[in-house]
């Protein structure tokens, strides 16, 4: 008995800290932008030779006006939309793309992580002087 007070009142304190840092270390890590941008791969591309696809290339992207590309036929609400993407309005839109715009041919279901957008607001930011 007397050990089992010893293993409760010395052990379980040290194992529920334990797991406490454990869970910090998880929600303090760092985000990689280019691994958020995995998700968005499969329509658009960034770097050396992008093109358009199923979306337009995202080099540049930063002070370019909505809709703005010759490599992809974007929607009318896209093009209409007057926006001049910057962190703000890109951040907004990739939250939640069809409330930010409706009529958008985005499929996407957004992006809620803080600390996720803002890696991949950084990492798309990395390919602004790309071609």
């Amino acid at each position: 008995m007397k050990a089992h007070c010893l293993l409760v009142r010395h052990l379980f304190p040290l194992f529920a800290f334990l797991a406490v840092l454990q869970g910090c270390s998880r929600a303090d890590k760092p985000v990689d932008g280019a691994t958020v941008f995995r998700q968005c791969a499969s329509c658009h591309q960034v770097g050396a030779n992008a093109r358009g696809g199923f979306g337009p290339q995202l080099n540049g992207l930063f002070g370019r006006r909505a809709g703005a590309t010759a490599d992809f036929a974007y929607s009318p609400a896209m093009k209409a939309s007057g926006i001049v993407w910057d962190e703000q309005t890109l951040a907004r839109f990739l939250a939640n793309p069809d409330k930010a715009m409706p009529g958008t041919k985005m499929r996407f279901w957004g992006i809620g992580n803080e600390h996720e957008m803002r890696a991949l607001l950084a990492y798309l930011r990395s390919f602004q002087d790309a071609h």
